[in-house]
């Protein structure tokens, strides 16, 4: 353990702050976010989605959509929600064509 004089005391607990604030700085970037899941309701859902609250009920009983129930209640995760829209998305007129150009011209090579 090194010892200070007195002299030396505002020079030490500059570095000691300068340390602390590292190691904090360190520390709250490791954790893990602690936002919590945000749950939406009927109403809630069928407006972030832009449906009606019938198409919505429509989907759910078709299971189309992502839900969770408890009792006579439906929840909906927002992220689940956002998921499920992201995966519906559908390729331009554009990414097909170089998709098939990408194709035939993979076919065309010899191995």
């Amino acid at each position: 353990m090194e010892h200070f004089t007195f002299e030396q005391l505002p020079q030490a607990l500059r570095l000691l702050h300068e340390k602390m604030n590292r190691i904090e700085r360190l520390l709250v970037e490791q954790q893990p976010p602690q936002e919590r899941e945000l749950l939406l309701n009927v109403s809630q859902a069928a407006a972030f989605l832009h449906l009606s609250v019938a198409t919505l009920y429509t989907k759910v009983s078709g299971r189309e959509v992502p839900f969770s129930k408890r009792g006579k209640r439906l929840y909906f995760r927002k992220s689940e929600l956002e998921e499920w829209v992201r995966e519906g998305r559908r390729k331009t007129v554009s990414e097909i064509r170089q998709e098939a150009v990408q194709k035939a011209g993979n076919n065309g090579r010899k191995r």
